[in-house]
C-alpha cells in the first residue's frame, strides 16, 4: 500500500519511538498473527506452530503484503504444560487456533511439590522456537526492528498451565504453598530460557516478549495478583533487564484494570512496550505507564465479525486516541489477530493507519 514520499520504514518508526522521538506516523504491528499469515500462504494453523521453516517466510511475506511491522515469533497461551511434561494437541479443526492441553503435568498438590524444572533447550516447543529464531537471525528486513524474539508467556500463566487456570485459581486459596513452588519453577525456567536466547543471539537484535493472560481479573482478584503474580513477574523482569536488554514487550491481556497499580511497579525497559486488550483504555494505560510505549488495542471480535467499513471506523477511534499518548504508540489488535478473519477487514486496519496515523 502506497505511503508518502520519503516516509520512514516501519523499522525506523519503531526505532524512533525507542529513542523517545515521534515517528512520521504510528507503526502497525499485529499481535500473535502467525496463524493468519500461515493460512494466507496456503498452510494450516497447526503448521504455524510446528513448521518454523515454512512459518518464517509466511510471516515475512504477509507482513510485507499488508504493510505491517514484522516481528518473527511463535507464541501461544498454553505454553508451559508440554514443556514441563504434559501433552498438547495441535489445532486441527476450523474452530481451533492454538495448541490446547490434553494432559496437564500436575494433578495434585503433592505432584506440584515434586515437580522439577526440565532441560530448557529440549523441552516442549522450545526446539521449534529456536529453529525459527536461528533462521530469522540470518536476515533483518527494513520492517523488522528486531529479527529475533524470545517469546513466552509469563510466570503466572506458565504455572497455571501446569494444572489448568481454573484449578490453579482454586489452589491459590486451597494449596498456596504448591502454587508458590510452581511459580518459583516457572520464573526460574523463563529466566533460563532468556539466558539461552541471549547466549545464542546476544542482545542487540533480540526482543524479550511476554504475556500474562491468566492474571486477568476474570480469573484472579487484585489481592491474589499482589501476593502470587507480582513478586515473580517483577523479579523476572528485573533479571531480564539486568542482562543488558533495554526494551521488553509485555502483553497485559484481558480485564486488568484493578491490577494496574501493581503492574505499574514492574519495570518494562527504557522504554518498554506495554500491550493492552480493549478492556483497558489507552489513556488509562498511559497513566500507569507514562514512560513506556503503549501498544494496542482494537478488539479482535470487531475484526472477526464486522464489515471492512466498521473495522476502519473502529481503527480510527483507536488511532486518534493513541496518537496523543505522550510516551508513544503502536497500533495493533488488542489480542491475537483472528486466524480466519476476512483479509479485507485486515486491510481496512492498514488503510486506517495509512490514512489517519500520520503526525503533523
Amino acid at each position: 500500500m502506497a505511503e508518502r514520499t520519503g516516509a520512514m520504514t516501519d523499522k525506523e518508526r519503531v526505532e524512533a519511538l525507542l529513542r523517545r522521538e515521534k515517528p512520521d506516523r504510528i507503526p502497525f504491528w499485529p499481535m500473535s498473527h502467525q496463524p493468519f499469515c500461515m493460512l494466507q500462504a496456503g498452510g494450516t494453523v497447526a503448521d504455524s506452530y510446528k513448521k518454523p521453516a515454512e512459518c518464517l517466510p509466511a510471516l515475512r511475506k504477509t507482513c510485507r503484503d499488508f504493510g505491517w511491522v514484522s516481528i518473527p515469533y511463535l507464541q501461544y497461551g498454553a505454553f508451559g504444560a508440554w514443556e514441563f511434561g504434559g501433552e498438547i494437541k495441535w489445532p486441527e479443526s476450523q474452530y481451533s487456533f492454538a495448541p490446547s492441553v490434553v494432559r496437564y503435568p500436575v494433578e495434585t498438590p503433592e505432584e506440584a511439590m515434586n515437580l522439577k524444572m526440565p532441560d530448557v533447550k529440549g523441552s516442549g516447543n522450545i526446539p521449534a522456537l529456536m529453529e525459527l529464531s536461528r533462521k530469522s537471525s540470518q536476515e533483518k528486513l527494513d520492517n523488522e526492528p528486531w529479527n529475533v524474539v524470545c517469546a513466552r508467556v509469563g510466570p503466572f500463566t506458565v504455572a497455571a498451565n501446569f494444572l489448568g487456570p481454573e484449578k490453579f485459581a482454586k489452589w491459590l486459596i486451597k494449596a498456596p504453598e504448591a502454587c508458590h513452588h510452581m511459580l518459583r519453577l516457572s520464573a526460574d525456567y523463563l529466566f533460563e530460557l532468556t539466558l539461552y536466547w541471549k547466549d545464542t543471539f546476544g542482545i542487540e537484535s533480540v526482543l524479550p516478549y511476554g504475556a500474562e493472560p491468566t492474571t486477568a481479573n476474570q480469573i484472579i482478584s487484585p489481592k491474589h495478583f499482589e501476593e502470587f503474580a507480582l513478586p515473580y513477574i517483577k523479579e523476572l523482569q528485573e533479571k531480564i533487564l539486568s542482562l543488558g536488554y533495554k526494551t521488553t514487550f509485555m502483553h497485559i491481556c484481558g480485564e486488568q484494570n484493578l491490577n494496574l497499580p501493581y503492574w505499574a511497579q514492574i519495570p518494562m525497559g527504557d522504554p518498554g512496550i506495554v500491550s493492552f486488550g480493549h478492556e483497558v483504555g489507552l489513556e488509562t494505560a498511559a497513566k500507569y505507564f507514562p514512560n513506556d510505549i503503549i501498544f494496542g488495542n482494537l478488539e479482535p471480535v470487531i475484526i472477526q465479525t464486522k464489515t471492512p467499513e466498521e473495522v476502519y471506523e473502529a481503527s480510527r477511534k483507536v488511532i486518534e486516541t493513541g496518537k496523543n499518548l505522550p510516551g508513544g504508540f503502536i497500533f495493533s489488535t488488542g489480542c491475537s489477530l483472528p486466524a480466519r478473519v476476512n483479509p479485507e477487514n485486515v486491510m481496512a486496519m492498514t488503510r486506517a493507519v495509512n490514512d489517519l496515523g500520520w503526525y503533523d
